[in-house]
């Protein structure tokens, strides 16, 4: 994840033990061409299984771990649980249909993190919209999609926020742009739902919203809108994900992330305040 496309099949999981099977053959002290020649396979495909470019094999795996020094059952058996988890289709896999691969890992990677910041200057995040504004906004952005493809890419929309209500869910932390609630989607009432739906949000221990005013003036992200995952997980850092027309790109280099970092804590800085966020809401509420 440099600044390309990620693949949907590079799960969080799969990342994890991509870099757990790099240690072990480090740890080995085994090259790429070494431990290939005993898996019979081409060093290419060692270097995709650490780099979460290919499905991870059973067989290969285990073989891998006698390779690299693993005797414990236990330990072998546990590893390989793990490699069949990271197999199994996530719940997202059954909107394949209308999921793009591009936004299947983003999905996987919201599900995995345990910190979720973004900055949003356009629309309520995807975790916070209501049906109805979900709706609105689809069908302006997909003008030629059939009613019934809209009706799914909603359900999954939904089927997302489940996450807010698990028993261990992320921090979500968003920075939105005025223009966010001052721009009408879909009639007065969506709005007014909308921003209540907001102002109940705003309340979750689980969630900070602070609303970036038109006072505030220039800031450093107004490209676009941008999220940040941070996981529990140490094997994986920190990935920025900036989204486009048609995509979007995935960043986990130290530097790339700092960047989207400092921007973002830069406009926390700028926005209001998150004991602010309900009057703010409140007051805009009333307007429409």
């Amino acid at each position: 994840m440099t600044g390309s496309q990620v693949s949907g099949a590079a799960t969080a999981l799969r990342v994890v033990l991509g870099r757990r099977l790099q240690v072990l053959r480090e740890g080995a002290a085994l090259s790429f061409e070494e431990a290939a020649r005993e898996l019979d396979v081409t060093h290419a495909t060692i270097r995709r299984m650490e780099k979460a470019q290919v499905g991870l094999k059973v067989p290969y795996v285990e073989k891998l771990l006698r390779i690299y020094g693993v005797i414990d059952q236990k330990e072998v058996d546990a590893f390989l649980g793990l490699v069949r988890e990271a197999n199994r289709p996530g719940w997202w896999h059954r909107y394949r249909d209308v999921l793009p691969e591009w936004f299947s890992a983003f999905v996987s990677l919201e599900a995995e993190a345990d910190q979720i910041r973004a900055y949003e200057p356009h629309y309520v995040p995807g975790l916070l919209q209501t049906e109805d504004y979900a709706a609105t906004v689809l069908r302006s952005g997909l003008p030629h999609a059939p009613a019934e493809e809209i009706e799914r890419l909603v359900a999954l929309r939904l089927a997302r926020q489940e996450l807010l209500t698990r028993d261990q869910p992320p921090l979500l932390w968003v920075v939105m742009d005025e223009t966010v609630l001052r721009r009408p989607i879909g009639r007065s009432d969506v709005m007014r739902d909308q921003i209540s739906r907001l102002i109940d949000a705003a309340a979750s221990p689980q969630v900070r919203l602070q609303i970036l005013p038109f006072s505030a003036g220039p800031h450093p992200a107004m490209y676009g809108p941008f999220h940040l995952f941070r996981f529990p997980l140490p094997e994986l850092s920190d990935v920025a994900c900036a989204e486009n027309l048609i995509g979007a790109a995935y960043f986990d280099q130290r530097d790339d992330v700092s960047t989207f970092r400092e921007a973002l804590d830069r406009m926390c800085a700028q926005a209001a305040p998150v004991h602010r966020t309900e009057a703010l809401l409140s007051g805009i509420r009333k307007e429409i």
